[in-house]
């Protein structure tokens, strides 16, 4: 089997070398040209996965064809508009590539909120703890006077939407920059806002208002919190670019990481800034508005930057895909 593996390599090695400088190196070769390369490196590593499974070219071919179908389809004449080729193709497929970050970041942050909510369970101190004396005991009164989210009815719609989009915008920076120090940095970011929302909304579950909490916060709070996760999935791919460098040297793994992670936090932030305007000019109507509609702008939030980021990337992915097959 080894033999076979080494005469496979052999064989093959000049081709992997040729499209790897086409496609990072300056000269590229041009668009039609590179997706038939493609196409027999898709084919080689087919091959590899089945006869050689547990072998190291399964990830160097994986890593090439990664970035070739990045490369191969910014080079392509029809996508004119660099603005609309990155959201429309070039976020969703490197979030595609990186989605194994995106699911980590999805389970540390579920799990940060179950030990908040856990803890508040467990300690009648732990909600204080975290979220303070002075904005429990509002809370407190703010429940007592029939207004569980009234917090969030305090100043002027638009000073509430400035101030709250740039704090949510630094949380997301720094989720992703943070990740540097080997994605433990962004670790601690999802902790700290896990812990809180968990213990946050356990404290409306014990005084009886979970639902109203719910319909009102989760406003805004489903497309802020969803962004804060693939903000953090970004800072988790910086860290694994400095620890697992794989086929690259740690410099250019680390350059890619940074230029991937950054484009997938810029991409949150049209969500952010949507998250933060909903905070100041429509949460704070969310106890006079009907369930119906406070549950719909909920889901509509929540479907549509799920749809983003979780769907689509596959969407694109699969278009690519079939589109090169047919080269």
């Amino acid at each position: 089997m080894y033999m076979r593996e080494v005469a496979f390599i052999k064989q093959n090695k000049e081709k992997w070398l040729s499209f790897e400088k086409a496609i990072f190196g300056k000269q590229l070769k041009n668009p039609d040209e590179l997706a038939s390369l493609y196409t027999q490196l898709v084919n080689d590593l087919s091959y590899a996965q089945t006869y050689y499974p547990k072998s190291k070219t399964i990830l160097y071919l994986n890593n090439l064809a990664a970035k070739a179908f990045q490369k191969i389809y910014k080079t392509k004449r029809t996508e004119t508009n660099r603005f609309v080729y990155f959201w429309k193709t070039e976020v969703p497929l490197i979030v595609y590539e990186y989605r194994r970050y995106v699911l980590y970041a999805f389970i540390l942050f579920i799990s940060f909120v179950a030990i908040g909510a856990v803890s508040a369970a467990h300690d009648d101190s732990f909600v204080r703890l975290i979220l303070g004396d002075q904005y429990v005991n509002k809370t407190l009164e703010n429940i007592e006077a029939g207004d569980p989210v009234a917090v969030y009815k305090s100043g002027s719609n638009w000073g509430s939407f400035i101030g709250i989009t740039l704090n949510n915008l630094y949380v997301g920076i720094i989720a992703f920059v943070y990740g540097i120090f080997a994605g433990l940095g962004t670790a601690y970011v999802m902790l700290n806002n896990g812990i809180m929302i968990g213990a946050f909304q356990y404290f409306f579950y014990k005084e009886n208002v979970f639902w109203e909490s719910v319909r009102g916060i989760w406003i805004h709070g489903s497309m802020e919190i969803f962004a804060i996760v693939i903000e953090s999935a970004a800072g988790l791919i910086l860290g694994a670019s400095l620890l697992f460098p794989k086929t690259y040297s740690r410099i250019i793994s680390f350059k890619m990481g940074v230029k991937n992670g950054v484009k997938i936090l810029i991409s949150t932030f049209p969500f952010t800034v949507a998250a933060g305007f909903l905070e100041g000019y429509v949460t704070r109507f969310s106890n006079t508005m009907p369930n119906w509609l406070s549950v719909g702008i909920i889901l509509c939030t929540l479907s549509l930057i799920s749809f983003y980021y979780l769907i689509y990337p596959f969407m694109v992915h699969r278009k690519f895909k079939k589109h090169y097959a047919t080269v």
